[in-house]
């Protein structure tokens, strides 16, 4: 077939098209398709954990050394810390694996802030990377998965990756959120972008710090929450001479612990569809559940339900916790929830008018119900003129038959409601003026020494990884409000991001389960997770589930990785053998 010259034009001029396309945005080729194909001019370095990807020499050797398979030779050299007393390599080949495939291996690292040594890997001097200033935006993009027994003490602050003389560090928190800290081009100082709390030690997880020319955000198994900056943030500066680290601060210190398999730099923001890792629909953390559950499993059974520290859904996703109110004014009759109780910081910011009338308008949904609901006052409550006794103090309860008295400072209080075969008291004890109002505690404990007791306070366990530690005020209620009084059988606070709990013998050798539950860190600020105590004294059990109502209604296609409505974790769902006559043979 003969083209006319106006047809001739057109496809030269569709050429010219794709090849200006093609030079502006290049396509984006996996490293494992990269060998043989050239250095790549939209991935500035890339670099794959695995035998498969060794440049030279080996890890008992000490000299190992990583290909970049980018192609633009920013290979990656081990850095050995000495440790006279270390007998094991610091970094060891691993099966474990994103896909969990068998043929492919990643890089564990065995790291504690208590060595005196270490290993980690680092860019050459003459690494091409060490000089890029990612003008135009980046994608930073990291494989890993979290060290079994996470501790902030062993493992806080711990560097995925950095660069040499900027303090620019990607790194986690001792919560275990992923924060990048960066010296942009265009600042004097550093802005850091914080993710949501990795809650998972089972989980593999891909991180993407992504910079479209001006701001930035992370995303984590490709969501993002609602903690970035609003900064305007060019480039990433650098320091001549200074290279990148992978697995250490720019210190070299903070070393990385747990999985690497790989990490991956753009010169351009990149569309998830040519991110390392494409995330499927209806994948879920692997601690978590879709599927019913029953959170009344016998009929004679009742429940105390306990609402972590609202404050992050109040500040950021006040519809979040409204349908939390929604869900428990219309349910706790049939779920038989006797008394639902808040664990503080009921606003994130205290001079925040819009957020106290949020959380209030919300808790109000309970009163139109008649719900019996308790509240206690956290750290982020106090503030100029006491808006949290104006919201929530003991005039929000005068038409309440349960709510009792509150103390000289207006801040703790008592209430008494019937469940079940019994009468419980929940005290409220305020953390911040615990020391005087502890005397008036005592004297409602001296009171009803025949009431099952639960006392509530913002802040009496810590968490250290999983394991509960003891805080100065939970010390302080423990020996003058718990030990010495025998009707109270649970502590149960917020304050701390995590969830744990124990069981430890009062003065009178009976068991007192201690409980903190907090997911303010966590995605959406604990995206609608609530805890329910379901008492059954037929079969001599306390069973706890963690339930988000917001989570069950999203719409499938809506759910994210971190959207399940049940958290199944052996610290979210457990159960504590009770028996019930026993324990409460003071009642008698």
């Amino acid at each position: 077939m003969k083209l006319d010259k106006k047809h001739m034009l057109f496809i030269t001029g569709l050429a010219g098209l794709m090849v200006l396309l093609w030079v502006l945005f290049p396509p984006v080729i996996s490293g494992r398709d990269m060998e043989g194909r050239g250095p790549s001019s939209t991935i500035a370095a890339h670099w794959i954990f695995s035998k498969d990807y060794i440049q030279s020499g080996t890890i008992t050797g000490k000299d190992l050394v990583m290909k970049d398979v980018s192609g633009n030779s920013n290979h990656l050299r081990l850095i050995n810390l000495e440790d006279a007393n270390q007998k094991l390599p610091f970094i060891r080949w691993s099966e474990e694996d994103y896909e969990q495939k068998d043929e492919v291996e990643t890089l564990q690292f065995h790291h504690k802030k208590s060595d005196a040594g270490g290993q980690y890997f680092q860019t050459g001097k003459d690494a091409p990377l060490n000089h890029n200033r990612f003008k135009n935006g980046y994608t930073i993009e990291a494989v890993f998965k979290l060290p079994k027994q996470f501790s902030p003490r062993d493992h806080g602050d711990m560097s995925i990756m950095s660069r040499g003389g900027e303090r620019s560090n990607l790194s986690l928190s001792d919560y275990k959120q992923v924060h990048w800290t960066s010296h942009p081009l265009n600042l004097k100082l550093t802005e850091t972008e914080w993710s949501l709390a990795l809650d998972s030690e089972e989980d593999w997880y891909h991180v993407a710090v992504v910079n479209d020319g001006k701001h930035s955000s992370i995303y984590i198994n490709g969501v993002a929450d609602f903690r970035h900056s609003t900064a305007e943030m060019i480039g990433i500066d650098f320091v001549k001479g200074k290279g990148w680290n992978i697995g250490a601060s720019e210190k070299a210190d903070d070393l990385f612990a747990g999985n690497l398999q790989e990490v991956r730099i753009a010169n351009r923001s990149l569309p998830k569809e040519d991110w390392l890792i494409q995330h499927k629909p209806g994948d879920h953390v692997k601690s978590g559940s879709n599927l019913y559950q029953s959170l009344r499993t016998k009929k004679k059974n009742y429940s105390f339900l306990f609402v972590p520290d609202p404050q992050k859904t109040v500040r950021y996703k006040p519809e979040i916790f409204k349908e939390q109110m929604r869900w428990i004014s219309k349910r706790y009759e049939r779920l038989n929830i006797a008394m639902t109780a808040f664990l503080g910081d009921m606003v994130d910011q205290s001079d925040s008018l819009e957020e106290w009338v949020h959380s209030s308008t919300s808790v109000g949904i309970l009163d139109k119900r008649k719900a019996p609901y308790v509240t206690i006052a956290g750290n982020h409550d106090y503030g100029k003129g006491d808006p949290y006794l104006k919201y929530y103090g003991s005039g929000r309860f005068t038409d309440k038959s349960y709510y009792k008295d509150s103390s000289p400072s207006g801040y703790s209080s008592y209430s008494i409601i019937k469940a079940g075969s019994y009468p419980y008291l929940f005290l409220s004890l305020d953390m911040e003026h615990m020391k005087e109002d502890i005397p008036w505690a005592k004297k409602v404990l001296k009171a009803h020494p025949k009431t099952p007791t639960i006392l509530l306070s913002h802040q009496i366990l810590n968490i250290d990884g999983a394991a509960p530690i003891e805080t100065d005020r939970g010390t302080l209620a423990w020996d003058e409000l718990v030990n010495p009084f025998n009707q109270v059988f649970m502590t149960v606070n917020g304050h701390h991001q995590g969830s744990t709990h124990r069981v430890k013998q009062n003065a009178a050798g009976n068991p007192v389960l201690q409980m903190l539950v907090d997911y303010q860190s966590s995605y959406h600020g604990g995206n609608g997770w609530m805890r329910f105590a379901e008492f059954d004294e037929a079969d001599e059990v306390i069973k706890f589930k963690t339930y988000s109502p917001w989570v069950d209604k999203l719409p499938r296609p809506q759910k994210t990785y971190f959207d399940v409505a049940y958290l199944t974790g052996v610290r979210d769902q457990f159960q504590i053998p009770f028996d019930f006559e026993e324990r409460f043979d003071f009642a008698r």
